[in-house]
């Protein structure tokens, strides 16, 4: 079987991997926790709608994948991240709800892909992935939110099912600038 390359010899189709398979290999998670703090710097240095203003330090993002694969561990979580050869281009995970009256559902909180692969459905692999882990899960609702003019990626979850349950006029604030923030939900017990 042939494997197309890029020009540096890497494969050109992307393998998408789970938290198991990233924390089973110490060399791979600690290359992860840096690729992902890079993607995620680079975006919002951007721009980008990720939930900071400025770009997250390396520690906090380091952090913050640590508390994921812990509630991964704990079947609270699922991380998903895809790579083109040694190279991360996209990351996302759900985290369960902590409120015992919430426990039924999850929150999708983070999905970035690197601008340069952005349009390769990479976005689309790793959503598609979260959401079957989540029914895999138990998850009764998978919620997220995102920034009203985050258009792309309204799209790509209205495409896979996610349906407007709200919207906060005006209420995410960088600097002068406000969005709305809307709020999107999968419902699986609908059948979705």
């Amino acid at each position: 079987m042939r494997t197309d390359t890029t020009s540096d010899g890497g494969p050109t189709e992307p393998t998408f991997l789970d938290a198991g398979e990233l924390a089973s290999d110490p060399d791979l998670a600690d290359r992860f926790a840096r690729e992902a703090h890079r993607i995620l710097a680079e975006l919002v240095d951007g721009g980008a709608a990720l939930g900071w203003v400025g770009p997250p330090s390396r520690d906090e993002v380091a952090e913050l994948l640590g508390d994921v694969l812990l509630a991964v561990r704990a079947g609270d979580a699922s991380l998903r991240a895809a790579c083109l050869g040694r190279r991360l281009v996209g990351f996302g995970y759900w985290l369960r709800y902590a409120r015992p009256t919430h426990r039924p559902h999850a929150d999708l909180e983070k999905l970035a892909v690197d601008a340069a692969a952005h349009g390769r459905g990479i976005g689309r692999a790793l959503t598609t992935a979260l959401v079957a882990d989540a029914r895999q899960a138990g998850v009764e609702v998978l919620t997220l939110d995102a920034r009203g003019d985050n258009t792309g990626a309204l799209r790509l979850y209205r495409s896979l099912g996610f349906t407007e349950y709200g919207r906060l006029a005006d209420f995410v604030a960088v600097g002068e600038h406000r969005w709305d923030k809307v709020f999107l939900a999968l419902d699986f017990r609908r059948g979705a």
